[in-house]
C-alpha cells in the first residue's frame, strides 16, 4: 500500500515507496525550511555505509533545505512519489508541525525484509519525532515516515489546562483489543464513588497517539483530564496504524473498519466492563474521522452506546474533503505557482477517479487521491453519514469550530436538516476554534497548529454537562 502527504488529521496516508503506513502532515506549504547545521555529512549519493549513516544523512539533507540531496538518495519508486520539491514542503510542514528543527540523534536500524528501517530521532522546538528511513540493500532511500512523536515537557501545552483538576481522578493502563491487535491505551478514571458515566475517544485518521499528539498539542489528553475532571470516565488508546503500521502495510485492501472501528469497538466493550463505569452510560466521541464514523461505530453496536459526540464532523464524503482542504491552503498562497496549478489539476483528477463508476479493487493506489487504495474509497461509498445518523436513537452532540479550515462551518448545516426531527440532539458552535478544538484569531493556516494550547474550556465543559446531564 503506497500512500503519501495527509490533510491533517482527516485521511490516512502513507509517505513510502515501499508501503510504510504512517501519515504526514497537512500538504499546501510552499515555505523553505530554515537551513540548520547537522552532525551528518550533506552527500546527496550515499550509496555505501551502514543504513544508520544512510537514513541520518537523508534527515539531515532535509534538515538543510538540500531537497536536491535528499532526491539524489532515493530509489526510483520513491523519486517518482517525492520528488525534491515535495520534499522541501514536506520538511516546511513538519517544522510547521513540530516547531523549529534543532538537531538529530543516533539513529538505529531493524530489519525489515527487504528492508532495513533506521530510526532516526530528531528534535524539533515542540516535540522529538522519530522518523523512519526504509534503506534498500543498494543503500538507497525507499521510504519515510513519522514513527513517533513526543512533545517536549516544556511545552506550555504539557501543563494541564485551567479546568483540570489532577487530584480529581486517577489513570491506569490498559490494553484494548486482543493479539494481534491488541493497543496500549490510558483509562481516566474519577475519584468517589461510582459506578460513574464514561467515554471512549475516537481519533481522527492516521497513525495517532492515544492524546492525538499533534505538534506541542494533545487535544485528547485534554479531553480525557477535563471530562475526568468533571466526574467522566474516558478511554483513549494508540491506533492501530501508529502501533502496528508495519503490519498494515501488507494489507492492500485496507479500510476504515481496520484503521479506526474493530477497535472502537473493543475498546466500547472493555468500557463497557471496566469496574467503576456505569455501563448503561458509555458514550462515543469522535473526532474529525472518528466523528465521520461515529454513527456507523454505534450502528453496528445496538444497545451499547448511551449517545455519540461528533466533534468537528465531516457531513460530506470524505473525498470531496480533500479538494475543500487543498483548495483552501492554495488560496492561503496567493497566486499559486504553476507547480501548485499542476498539482491541484492532478488532485481533481484523481478525486474524479475516486468517485467513478470504473473504479475498481484494482485500481491503483497512485492513480488515487493521497495514494490511498481503492478498498477504502470502494468501502466509503457504501456508507452515508447523515443515513446512518438518522436512524440512530441515542442522544447526539456536535461541536464546530468557526475557524476549521479542514471541516468548515459549512459540514455542519446538513447534519441539522437529517437530523432535524430529532429531540435529543445538541449542536454547538466555538466561533474561534480551529480543527484541533484549540482557539485562535484571524484566518486559520496549518502553522497555528504548531502553537502550544489547549482544548477549548467551553467545548469540555458543554460535553461533559451532555454526558452527565447535569
Amino acid at each position: 500500500m503506497v500512500r503519501r502527504w495527509t490533510l491533517i488529521v482527516l485521511i490516512p496516508l502513507v509517505l513510502a515507496a515501499c508501503g510504510s503506513t504512517t501519515p504526514t502532515p497537512t500538504t499546501g506549504m510552499t515555505s523553505s525550511p530554515s537551513p540548520a547545521s547537522s552532525p551528518v555529512p550533506p552527500s546527496g549519493t550515499v550509496r555505501s555505509g551502514d543504513p544508520a549513516t544512510i537514513g541520518a544523512a537523508f534527515v539531515a539533507a532535509l534538515s538543510r533545505g538540500d531537497d536536491s540531496a535528499a532526491e539524489g538518495m532515493e530509489d526510483a519508486t520513491m523519486r517518482a512519489a517525492a520528488p525534491a520539491a515535495q520534499l522541501g514542503q514536506l520538511w516546511a510542514q513538519f517544522v510547521a508541525q513540530y516547531g523549529a528543527f534543532q538537531d538529530i540523534g543516533t539513529a538505529t536500524t531493524t530489519a525489515q525484509a527487504p528492508y532495513t528501517i533506521a530510526a532516526v530521532p530528531t528534535q524539533f522546538a515542540n516535540s522529538t519525532v522519530t522518523l523512519t528511513v526504509a534503506v534498500s540493500s543498494a543503500g538507497q532511500v525507499s521510504g519515510l515516515h513519522v514513527a513517533k512523536v513526543a512533545p517536549s515537557a516544556s511545552s506550555p501545552a504539557s501543563s494541564p489546562a485551567a479546568y483540570v483538576n489532577p487530584t480529581g481522578f486517577t489513570e491506569a493502563s490498559v490494553t484494548v483489543g486482543l493479539a494481534p491487535w491488541a493497543l496500549p491505551g490510558t483509562l481516566s478514571l474519577p475519584k468517589g464513588t461510582g459506578p460513574f458515566p464514561a467515554v471512549v475517544l475516537v481519533q481522527g485518521s492516521g497513525p495517532s497517539d492515544r492524546d492525538e499528539t499533534f505538534g506541542p498539542n494533545r487535544p485528547f489528553r485534554d479531553l480525557a483530564w477535563g471530562l475526568a475532571s468533571a466526574g467522566v470516565a474516558v478511554l483513549r488508546y494508540d491506533k492501530r496504524t501508529l502501533v502496528y503500521g508495519a503490519q498494515m502495510a501488507a494489507d492492500t485492501s485496507i479500510t476504515v473498519r481496520e484503521e479506526t472501528m474493530d477497535d472502537a469497538i473493543a475498546a466500547i466493550a472493555l468500557l463497557r466492563r471496566t469496574p467503576g463505569v456505569d455501563s448503561t452510560r458509555v458514550f462515543l466521541a469522535g473526532h474529525s474521522l472518528g466523528a465521520y464514523l461515529a454513527p456507523r461505530i454505534a450502528a453496528q453496536v445496538p444497545g451499547q452506546l448511551a449517545g455519540i459526540a461528533m466533534l468537528e464532523a465531516p457531513s460530506t464524503p470524505l473525498v470531496h474533503l480533500v479538494l475543500v482542504q487543498e483548495q483552501y491552503l492554495v488560496s492561503l498562497q496567493g497566486s499559486p505557482s504553476p507547480q501548485v496549478e499542476q498539482q491541484q489539476a492532478a488532485l481533481e483528477a484523481q478525486v474524479s477517479l475516486a468517485e467513478s463508476p470504473s473504479l475498481s479493487p484494482s485500481t491503483p493506489a497512485s492513480e488515487l487521491p493521497l495514494d490511498t487504495p481503492a478498498s477504502y474509497w470502494l468501502d466509503l461509498r457504501t456508507y452515508d453519514p447523515l443515513t446512518v445518523a438518522a436512524a440512530l436513537r441515542v442522544p447526539m452532540f456536535f461541536s464546530q469550530g468557526g475557524r476549521d479550515y479542514q471541516v468548515p462551518p459549512s459540514q455542519l448545516p446538513p447534519w441539522q436538516t437529517a437530523l432535524a426531527g430529532h429531540a435529543n440532539v445538541a449542536f454547538r458552535s466555538y466561533a474561534a476554534m480551529d480543527h484541533l478544538l484549540l482557539d485562535g484569531s484571524g484566518p486559520a493556516t496549518p502553522a497555528e497548529y504548531s502553537l502550544p494550547g489547549h482544548v477549548d474550556a467551553r467545548l469540555v465543559a458543554d460535553l461533559a454537562a451532555w454526558i452527565t446531564g447535569s
